[in-house]
């Protein structure tokens, strides 16, 4: 099985797995089944450079399904979400993000990716967001993350596409502390239904994950979590679950080749929102040699700027 990785902290070059999940079920909940480890790990700054490979620079297909589409909707998770002081922007101005990325030229830097069920596309359908004050957990345990999307479900606060199109992020007010990731995505099923889902912690100060946007005025935690947002969502698309879709041979999905680096102080979405985010790999463009280089010089990341 493809191991999923999490958004890391950028520079930190090291896989997080987290506890196994045998199918975790509840009388509150239809059957969960988590994939076993999470993908996409986005990790935090100050770990060393990320070196990918010159021999295996581009990524490879390995059989899998890809998003066509990506229906969303997001949960904002914990008792802090009701404090208006710590909301400030960021539950606005991520619907405003997932909104403006449909259509954007940022997303269509994934298009070129194909799956046994098509051809990743530009266009997604954001459902707006639910608000669960109970306590939150942090990002250790998929099953634990998958939990609370089951039970938003349960509630009929969301529907899951029955085509398998379905990413839903959860942003907790929990801090990273010392976890060495900013946030991570993986799939798993809800009562036969495949789902995609990701996980966010609170980057409220947290310069691990800071992208450094001074441009935008987008508050610190909100850029933070745009931008590692943008790399969760664009794994997701290209390479959503087992056996998995593109990677590379160590394992690194195209935002993690692209991590942490910026070509340009903000992209524009169609919506007209701005954002700085990080690029995303094209094989086409590296192939070419038209991209920007990722923390290796491989010139192959994209931002559709």
């Amino acid at each position: 099985m493809h191991h999923r990785k999490l958004v890391a902290l950028a520079g930190a070059a090291f896989l997080f797995v987290v506890a196994p999940a045998a199918g975790a079920s509840s009388a509150a909940n239809p059957r969960v089944v988590a994939d076993r480890v999470a993908h996409g790990l986005v990790h935090a700054k100050g770990g060393g450079a990320v070196h990918f490979a010159r021999r295996t620079a581009n990524m490879t297909y390995h059989g899998g399904k890809i998003l066509p589409t990506a229906v969303t909707k997001a949960i904002f998770w914990g008792p802090s979400w009701a404090n208006s002081t710590f909301v400030g922007d960021k539950i606005t101005g991520l619907d405003s993000w997932y909104t403006g990325t449909s259509g954007s030229n940022y997303a269509k830097t994934v298009d070129e990716y194909t799956g046994t069920n098509g051809q990743v596309g530009a266009t997604a359908t954001h459902q707006g967001h639910i608000i669960d004050t109970s306590t939150a957990t942090g990002g250790g345990n998929t099953t634990a993350i998958l939990n609370e999307v089951a039970k938003q479900v349960t509630a009929g606060n969301i529907v899951l596409d029955p085509a398998g199109n379905s990413y839903i992020p959860v942003y907790v007010d929990v801090k990273r502390g010392n976890a060495g990731y900013c946030a991570w995505h993986t799939s798993g099923t809800i009562g036969g239904n495949v789902v995609q889902f990701a996980f966010f912690f609170n980057l409220d100060g947290d310069p691990g994950c800071d992208p450094g946007d001074t441009t935008t005025g987008h508050s610190q935690g909100l850029a933070a979590l745009a931008n590692v947002t943008a790399h969760e969502l664009s794994e997701a698309r290209s390479d959503p679950a087992s056996p998995g879709a593109w990677y590379d041979s160590s394992g690194a999905e195209n935002g993690d080749k692209c991590a942490w680096t910026f070509h340009v102080p903000a992209v524009s979405f169609s919506n007209g929102t701005q954002w700085k985010l990080q690029g995303e790999w094209s094989n086409a463009a590296y192939s070419a040699g038209i991209g920007y280089p990722n923390s290796s010089g491989q010139k192959g990341c994209l931002d559709g700027h």
